[in-house]
């Protein structure tokens, strides 16, 4: 073994090392592995940063970017309110939601496809009185076995398709891995489904979760200028407040509480409506609806 070889496995070796102690973040010691190879020698200075002008970091960044627009345009959101229910059996149920999963992280990063389908599936859970364990870690393994059918789906793919192409002059197209990646997906999701849930441990259960703690409280969400709920009657909301376990309670208009529920009332830019719900459930519904919390309103006017 040569001094450089040495000194590379003595910086993987304490790289991982790092890693495993989880005190540093990964990104500062990775660049900081990086330093010191160039200082020991064992990576040409010229060399250094040519991985960040990658074809492949470029297209995981890009892929990032698509990620950060499904999350901001709340297409996930409306696919998985309309797909999801609670009262669906947990195999069906992590059927639905693995697909899903599968699906987004095809096209999107599958830690990103799993941070935005987390808050549904816990308060799906939630909903249906049973332990969050036993559906996060299968969807977790669903969003990974998605990423294996497309040339973006993940990061390995990218590598190999650039490898390929400095060595054949043609790289993988974007449905190349479809064939393998796509099968072993379904086989891996249904075994999920069908088996896979059955060995999770069973979670030890708490007292009380800390949301369960919070407990509903009251809340104001003012129509902002333009929004779609202008002109409807406040009953039309109804269906969606059931559908996010939230009660509409009043409506404010001026300023000034009305009495009554009024439920035949058409709603105006500017009116707040008194919600009773669940932290969790509050937020859902506000999303689902595009109203503003009213004290953000106020802070505007300030």
């Amino acid at each position: 073994m040569t001094t450089d070889q040495a000194i590379l496995f003595a910086l993987f070796g304490a790289v991982f090392g790092l890693l495993l102690w989880g005190r540093i973040r990964y990104d500062l010691v990775a660049f900081s592995a990086l330093i010191v190879a160039v200082l020991l020698g064992v990576v040409p200075t010229h060399e250094a940063f040519s991985g960040f002008g990658h074809p492949a970091t470029m297209v995981v960044a890009l892929v990032l970017v698509v990620s950060a627009g499904l999350v901001r345009s709340g297409v996930v959101y409306m696919i998985t309110r309309t797909l999801i229910d609670a009262s669906r059996p947990l195999a069906r149920h992590i059927a639905i939601m693995g697909g899903v999963g599968a699906v987004l992280s095809a096209f999107m990063n599958n830690v990103a496809a799993l941070a935005l389908l987390m808050p549904v599936d816990i308060q799906t859970a939630r909903k249906a009185g049973r332990p969050v364990a036993l559906s996060l870690m299968p969807l977790s393994f669903a969003t990974i076995l998605g990423g294996m059918v497309t040339l973006i789906g993940t990061p390995p793919n990218i590598i190999i398709a650039a490898i390929r192409e400095d060595a054949l002059g043609a790289p993988f197209a974007m449905f190349d891995f479809a064939p393998v990646g796509g099968l072993t997906a379904l086989a891996g999701l249904a075994f999920v489904a069908l088996v896979g849930w059955r060995l999770i441990p069973a979670p030890q259960r708490a007292a009380r979760e800390p949301a369960a703690a919070i407990g509903d409280y009251i809340a104001e969400l003012v129509v902002p200028e333009g929004s779609e709920l202008i002109g409807k009657r406040l009953s039309e909301l109804d269906e969606i407040a059931a559908k996010n376990d939230v009660q509409i309670i009043g409506l404010v208009r001026g300023g000034k509480r009305r009495y009554g529920t009024q439920r035949n009332t058409r709603l105006e830019a500017g009116d707040a409506l008194v919600i009773e719900a669940s932290p969790e459930a509050l937020d859902e519904f506000r999303a689902a609806t595009k109203l503003d919390f009213a004290e953000e309103k106020r802070k505007e006017a300030l």
